[in-house]
């Protein structure tokens, strides 16, 4: 049986738990005419949760120690040369043995050792299967049945239930931190190695950026930061500067002008430019945008490369429209009617309430939604990797190509790799610092918006 029909009934049977404990609270809580300290949805609960909870605990843990009772079955009576296999080397091997006993094979012809060892783990794993069909059943069952003994009128059901609930919510908001910490660990590693090579005062005031081909032997100098970052200031100014008039102007209209026929189509219509894959505006700035502001500029005797600085920014630009609007569309109908009531009643015009009343009110939420869009410009990838051009020269002309962090990176990290010179390290470096300038612009955003955001009634 696979995993997937495993779960599936588990949770069919946490289902059917749930169901027979709320009414086996009922009838205990009639047959002793005391009143439940809970609602029977939480004796429901809490049996479905100790019928589900052991089972579940098991299959994660045999999801960590199976890989290493397979490694153990494969290596068993292997060969010294075998035996002594580590690694990407026993990885490999594992692979090759796991396809030869799941039936699809390998390309090419497997030797009698690995015949041997796929009859082994072929075996293996079918008692695996049957053996973890029964202890779970036996898990779930013997918590269906101890959850049911302990239903009486004075158990606090509802607490237990919210106590699990409670730990649930502490280990995924662990997992969220965890997983951020660990990627900033990964890339600090690396970003130290690095800095092994090159020097960091190079690195961050550096103006000239030539990984591949450096003139100084080990990479100094050749490793500057400054025309990189000046690329993606460049890009982030110009799609700020679409998208924030743009966005908060949508925002006001939807908020305070629109009949709420239109505010209901309009905004997930205008939304759903947020989940366009960035790919497709790189395409439709490569093909359309980047072609016309070309065109657009001959007509005045402007030379613009189809691919350059003001056509990524541009389609950026359009992508982050729906983050401001949205976000300052949110903020502005959160300002109370009543300042908006008072306003107009002593003489103000609509335009002059906005201006003097609504947005004054709703600026801290608003300038903390521009620099969330900011932070999202700045890490966009695929934009720039199709539509500027990538020229890392440092200049101030968005009429021409210039090169990101991010399409660095990607540069960097793409193709055959050992991560042992600093062409392949420094893509952690870039990584980290735009992680740490991202982090940096949340974090003004969120102070911004908890120091002077106004409490209302």
């Amino acid at each position: 049986m696979s995993n997937y029909l495993l779960i599936g009934g588990l949770l069919i049977l946490m289902g059917v738990a749930y169901q027979y404990g709320a009414r086996r609270s009922r009838a205990v809580s009639k047959a002793s005419a005391k009143h439940l300290h809970s609602l029977p949805s939480h004796y429901g609960a809490m049996v479905a949760l100790a019928c589900g909870i052991p089972a579940f605990g098991f299959l994660i843990l045999w999801s960590f120690l199976q890989p290493i009772f397979v490694a153990w079955v494969v290596k068993s009576g292997a060969p010294p040369d075998i035996a002594a296999l580590s690694g990407p080397d026993l990885n490999q091997l594992i692979g090759r043995v796991t396809s030869i006993a799941s039936g699809y094979g390998v390309s090419d012809t497997a030797s009698a050792f690995e015949r041997e060892a796929a009859g082994r783990l072929s075996n293996f794993l079918n008692i695996v299967s049957l053996a973890k069909i029964v202890v779970a059943a036996c898990l779930a069952v013997g918590g269906l049945v101890f959850a049911l003994r302990r239903i009486t009128p004075q158990l606090r059901a509802r607490n237990e239930v919210e106590g699990v609930i409670r730990i649930v919510l502490i280990l995924c908001s662990t997992v969220a931190i965890l997983t951020t910490v660990g990627i900033v660990m990964s890339m600090f590693g690396e970003t130290i190695r690095f800095f092994s090579f090159v020097n960091p005062i190079d690195f961050f005031f550096g103006l000239n950026w030539n990984p591949r081909f450096s003139s100084t032997g080990g990479g100094s100098g050749d490793f500057g930061l400054i025309p990189l970052l000046a690329g993606t200031i460049m890009i982030t100014v110009i799609a700020m500067l679409v998208a924030v008039p743009v966005g908060l102007m949508i925002a006001i209209y939807l908020a305070e002008y629109a009949h709420p026929t239109v505010r209901t189509i309009a905004k997930p219509v205008i939304e759903l430019l947020a989940g366009i894959p960035t790919i497709v505006f790189g395409f439709f700035a490569l093909t359309a945008v980047g072609p016309f502001l070309s065109d657009f500029g001959a007509l005045f005797g402007l030379q613009i490369r189809a691919t350059s600085a003001l056509t990524a920014g541009v389609v950026m630009g359009m992508m982050i429209i729906p983050f401001i609007s949205s976000l300052s569309d949110d903020i502005i109908t959160q300002v109370p009617g009543a300042m908006r009531d008072g306003s107009l009643a002593l003489g103000s015009t609509r335009s002059e309430t906005i201006k003097k009343v609504i947005l004054p009110a709703a600026l801290p939420g608003i300038v903390g939604a521009f620099l969330l869009a900011v932070s999202r410009a700045i890490g966009e990838t695929m934009i720039v990797v199709m539509a500027a051009g990538n020229s890392p020269v440092l200049h101030a002309n968005p009429f021409e190509a210039v090169a990101t962090v991010t399409v660095s990176i990607v540069n960097q990290l793409t193709g055959d790799l050992d991560f042992a010179s600093p062409q392949s390290l420094v893509g952690f470096a870039l990584g980290l610092t735009l992680f740490v300038i991202t982090l940096g612009l949340n974090v003004v955003a969120l102070y911004i918006v908890r120091k002077y955001r106004e409490q209302y009634e």
